[in-house]
């Protein structure tokens, strides 16, 4: 069998349910980072609480505060890029050896499923990985964009430059973390490709399960509500 008599194994309801994951991907991301006015994500309203911390960062002093913070966020960017090259490196040597998943084949299915295919299937788990990678690192290195104009600061907060570089500081940090964001929304969907091993329904029933789980952090989460001050505990 050529490469083509291969992919033929592949019945249009697989295709349809990795184009389904991937359309969803995209989609659910556009839509947090573009959330209607009346019902803002946690994305959209921390990026308002990152302008507000740069204007109260004008007058806070020292700022040592503002630089762990800043430390902080770029740990937690070099740690799930980290993860992400592990969980790569664990992806690809599969695909090298596929051996371990013939018997998981030999459970689900009664056709002896080309090696290619498998492969193929753990690829679209790697791609995501991929970006979630990619997106980290971009995020971990405009958050030193973001800590560098923050140092160039004037303590000053009366002198002319300090609100403008306080605001390129905001916007450098929101950029950063909406790629970070990004990242760990290739993770979820990457985790749910996983599922495609298992069939195509099984990745119909993943992406819904990832797309709830991220929709709901997003717009229906108690640290949403908390931000916006309608958690009960909060006094009005």
């Amino acid at each position: 069998m050529d490469f083509w008599d291969h992919l033929s194994v592949l019945s249009r309801l697989d295709w349809a349910a990795a184009g389904f994951l991937l359309g969803v991907w995209v989609l659910l991301g556009w839509v947090i980072e573009h959330p209607p006015t009346k019902r803002p994500s946690v994305t959209k309203i921390m990026a308002e609480n990152r302008r507000a911390w740069l204007q109260v960062f004008l007058t806070r002093e020292p700022r040592i505060f503002d630089s762990q913070i800043m430390a902080s966020l770029r740990q937690g960017t070099a740690f799930f890029a980290s993860t992400c090259v592990l969980a790569i490196g664990g992806v690809l040597a599969l695909i090298a050896n596929t051996d371990p998943l013939r018997g998981v084949a030999a459970e689900v299915a009664s056709a002896d499923i080309p090696v290619l295919i498998w492969q193929l299937k753990l690829g679209l788990v790697a791609v995501l990985l991929t970006d979630g990678f990619l997106k980290f690192v971009w995020a971990n290195r405009v958050f030193g964009y973001c800590s560098v104009m923050m140092a160039a600061v004037p303590n000053d907060p009366q002198d002319a430059l300090a609100k403008p570089r306080a605001a390129q500081a905001a916007e450098l940090n929101i950029r950063a973390a909406m790629n970070f964001n990004r990242g760990l929304r290739s993770m979820y969907f990457a985790l749910g490709a996983l599922a495609w091993l298992l069939g195509p329904f099984a990745l119909f029933a993943a992406t819904c399960v990832v797309a709830w789980i991220v929709g709901m952090r997003e717009f229906s989460s108690v640290p949403r509500d908390i931000l916006l001050g309608k958690h009960p505990n909060i006094p009005s």
